[in-house]
């Protein structure tokens, strides 16, 4: 591969000065705008790398508010049930820094945060999360470093929350049809699917 940018110098030499407006909106802890955001959002990605840099990346959802907001610079994020392959908190393990980009359906503008976690077990810490007689048994605890609203090119450019940009059913084979294929399941495909919808529909909590 030729063309490559491979020193600090090279690399802001390509680009033009940071816009002075982003880096001024960033700060250390939360603001009253910022905090509502987090209250609002029903969905975050969580970046984490292990001790030799190597990244992962998690989605997690649930009703708005499902993050809480300790104070200004520290959140709880509850851990559902899930693959437990836990890549990323065994990255955490090695590794405590971590990022966070939030989203909110029909907002362009996105919420970016970076800090370090640890992983709590502590119930009283984690009893906002119960759904009925569920208890939630892990937790990341997350200590702010930097946080800023992200303006939202990206999202106008993808168009992610227009109705119009929603997949057709049957363009993407059905996650069914993958598992089957990637996991060699003996089950047939209408199996794996209807095992699935099973999970989605009595098992997110």
């Amino acid at each position: 591969m030729t063309d490559t940018i491979t020193e600090l110098t090279a690399l802001e030499a390509h680009f033009d000065a940071p816009n002075e407006t982003a880096v001024a909106a960033m700060r250390k802890s939360l603001d009253k705008y910022q905090r509502q955001y987090i209250e609002l959002s029903p969905f975050v990605c969580i970046a984490t790398a292990d001790a030799s840099g190597q990244p992962t990346i998690s989605p997690k959802g649930d009703a708005p508010g499902f993050v809480h907001i300790i104070d200004e610079r520290t959140l709880v994020i509850p851990d559902r049930p899930g693959n437990n392959k836990v890549e990323s908190f065994h990255n955490l393990v090695e590794n405590p820094k971590l990022a966070l980009i939030f989203m909110i359906p029909g907002l362009r503008e996105t919420l970016r945060i970076s800090g370090e976690a640890g992983i709590t077990t502590d119930q009283d810490l984690l009893k906002f999360a119960s759904v009925g007689s569920r208890a939630v048994s892990t937790g990341l605890v997350i200590k702010i470093n930097s946080v800023y609203f992200h303006c939202g090119k990206a999202m106008i450019r993808s168009r992610l929350w227009d109705e119009q940009s929603r997949l057709a059913a049957g363009v993407f084979p059905s996650f069914g049809q993958i598992l089957k294929e990637e996991a060699k399941l003996s089950d047939s495909v209408e199996q794996v699917d209807a095992m699935m919808e099973e999970v989605y529909s009595k098992r997110l909590y």
